[in-house]
């Protein structure tokens, strides 16, 4: 039934985010708000992943962020502008499939992507040698990529997950809920988000104490990815990275008030 679910959802999203996702030309590289900006590569040692960084990479080192495209498709430039986005805050960011790509992704993507950060950071001759915070690690995914971010967060190494846009599809897959130990937010698109029940439902099940928010923008299931930048879901990702990750205090203020005076409606518990 899981298979099932997910093929047809794949298929529709497929259809559609080509539509929304490359409606706006793709920012010229590099990019991004931050003081950074921001490009992505690709390498024989991770084959099958597109590694977005600063173009110059800083002097403090880069926390690590993993990314699940929609529908688990293999193009790891499908979301680019909101990937950029996060590189030039000064995150290396990591996408499963490789620039363009084609095909299906799973979870295990993920952790090969965290495993490879890992190794890259002591590796000698590696450009990234010394230069990544391998203790910490954020793991994100939109829709079917959501379901792989949340599968994936299981590894004891992650230190917050973000999931846009999505939620399990069966309650045969609860127990990954119990799974989860670190810090976590859902973000929809609202009611009309064909995910928005699935992530309230993820939100009430998720384990005691732990800390999380349910956040919903009434933008629909396709988001603000293709804004420039990735627009608010942009703005809003890098707070929630720079707060979880680095204990950034005015990103935390931002997170925690996004439910004054804006379009957001925000559920959260154990987040102070």
């Amino acid at each position: 039934m899981r298979k099932a679910l997910i093929a047809a959802i794949t298929i529709t999203l497929a259809a559609t985010l080509t539509l929304t996702l490359t409606a706006t030309p793709a920012q010229a590289a590099p990019g991004g708000s931050g003081p950074y900006p921001a490009d992505y590569e690709t390498t024989i040692r991770l084959y099958n992943h597109t590694i977005y960084r600063p173009a110059t990479l800083p002097a403090e080192r880069l926390p690590i962020v993993v990314w699940g495209n929609g529908a688990c498709r293999a193009d790891g430039t499908w979301f680019q502008n909101i990937l950029k986005e996060f590189a030039s805050h000064g995150f290396l960011v990591i996408a499963n499939g490789r620039p363009g790509g084609t095909g299906s992704t799973d979870a295990d993507m993920l952790i090969d992507a965290i495993d490879w950060a890992v190794a890259e950071n002591s590796r000698v001759g590696s450009r990234y040698r010394g230069k990544i915070d391998t203790g910490k690690v954020a793991v994100m995914g939109q829709s079917c990529g959501g379901i792989e971010a949340v599968e994936a967060s299981a590894d004891a190494r992650v230190d917050t997950t973000v999931v846009w846009n999505s939620g399990l599809l069966s309650d045969l897959e609860n127990y990954r809920l119990a799974r989860l130990h670190a810090p976590v937010a859902y973000i929809t698109g609202g009611p009309d988000d064909i995910a928005y029940p699935n992530a309230v439902d993820d939100y009430s099940r998720l384990p005691a104490g732990l800390p999380a928010l349910l956040a919903h923008l009434p933008v629909g299931h396709y988001g603000t990815f293709a804004e420039v930048n990735g627009g608010e879901y942009g703005r809003v990702g890098v707070a929630w990275l720079k707060w979880q990750l680095n204990g950034d205090q005015a990103a935390r203020s931002l997170i925690l008030g996004l439910g004054s005076g804006t379009q957001w409606t925000v559920t959260r518990k154990n987040l102070g």
